[in-house]
Formats: structure tokens, C-alpha cells, sequence
């Protein structure tokens, strides 16, 4: 089956990630101290690795691996890689914006992970939720069971409201500078 080039070449653990070393560190001292937070957002222009960080750090949280998380050849995190994992949900604010779609979430919420150590919830573009979506989402992220972890990503953080912000932790990502980018193309033509 054809593989579109940039899921061929989508990085799989930390040290893939390239241009985000300030982001990369911190996450992989988090991890290393298990002192994750149970919400982060990720903010940044498009095309700078928000949604590929966040599909590693869900990786890193779940991975079976003691030593090097995430490993990238466990069982939990070829099924993330694969997207068939349960414990990773991926949502598409763009298009799931409304009141009930946060309160799918919501009950699902309460669940502990089927598989994993934590069940992951990324949103993507997470600025196109409606007010009435950021209120549902709001009790949630002020009293998250133990076990679950958001990852927010936005291109427009200022669209949120402060009420979500506050209860994030916030990592910016830079534009990858061009050197680096050219460096890592012609690593993927060699």
C-alpha cells in the first residue's frame, strides 16, 4: 500500500525530531522523572512537528521500554505508529468542534487505559473548538483522572481561552531553520 512521503518520513522518537531541541529536552527530562503534566499545549506556525511531538510523547507515556522512551519497537509503540492503539485518541478540532463531541470525550474520560499506563487525548487545531466546547473541556482539565493526558495543538493560541491556557503547560515551536531543514532533505534523498 502507497505511504505518502511525509508519513514515511514522520519521526518516531525524540532524537528524529529536528529544530525543536528545546521542546525535546524538556520532554525527555519529564519523562525520565515521570513528572509529565496531564495537559500541555503545543503551539506553533504549520508544519513545525506539533502533532508528530505529540504522537512521540503519547509513545513515551505508553511505551514498555525502562530504559529509552519511547523505543519505537514495543508493541505499544508500533500500534500508536499504526494508529490501532486504544489509549490514543487523535481529534480533529476543525471538524469536531462542537458541545457534543467534548462530552464524547468527556465520558470516555472516565474509563481507565485499556492497554497503556496513560490514555492520551491529542487535539488538533484545538483554537476551532466552540465556547461552548471550551467550557465542557475546561472541567475536565481542572480535575483529569490520574491517568489521562491532553495534548492541545494550535497554529492560534491567542483563540483560546485563558481559562484553558491556565491549566496547560505551554512549549512554543520554532520555525525549523533552513540549514536544518536542507540537511534532513538531503538525508531523505541519500
Amino acid at each position: 500500500m502507497y505511504t505518502a512521503l511525509y508519513r514515511a518520513q514522520r519521526p518516531e522518537i525524540f532524537s528524529e525530531v529536528i529544530g525543536q531541541d528545546h521542546i525535546v529536552r524538556i520532554l525527555k527530562n519529564q519523562i525520565a522523572t515521570d513528572s509529565v503534566s496531564h495537559a500541555y499545549l503545543f503551539c506553533g506556525t504549520r508544519g513545525t512537528g506539533k502533532t508528530t511531538t505529540a504522537r512521540i510523547l503519547a509513545k513515551a507515556v505508553n511505551c514498555l521500554d525502562d530504559e529509552d522512551r519511547p523505543c519505537g519497537h514495543c508493541a505499544n509503540c508500533i500500534a500508536i505508529k499504526e494508529s490501532t492503539f486504544m489509549d490514543v485518541v487523535e481529534i480533529d478540532a476543525a471538524s469536531n468542534n462542537g458541545v457534543d463531541n467534548i462530552r464524547e470525550l468527556r465520558e470516555s474520560v472516565k474509563y481507565p487505559p485499556a492497554v497503556g499506563r496513560k490514555k492520551v487525548y491529542i487535539i488538533d487545531e484545538v483554537h476551532m473548538l466552540s465556547t461552548g466546547a471550551f467550557n465542557a473541556l475546561l472541567k475536565t482539565l481542572e480535575e483529569p483522572p490520574e491517568n489521562v493526558m491532553f495534548i492541545l495543538a494550535t497554529t492560534d493560541p491567542q483563540k483560546l481561552p485563558q481559562t484553558i491556557l491556565s491549566r496547560c503547560m505551554r512549549l512554543d515551536f520554532k520555525r525549523v531553520p533552513e540549514k536544518v531543514l536542507i540537511d534532513h532533505m538531503s538525508r531523505i534523498c541519500s
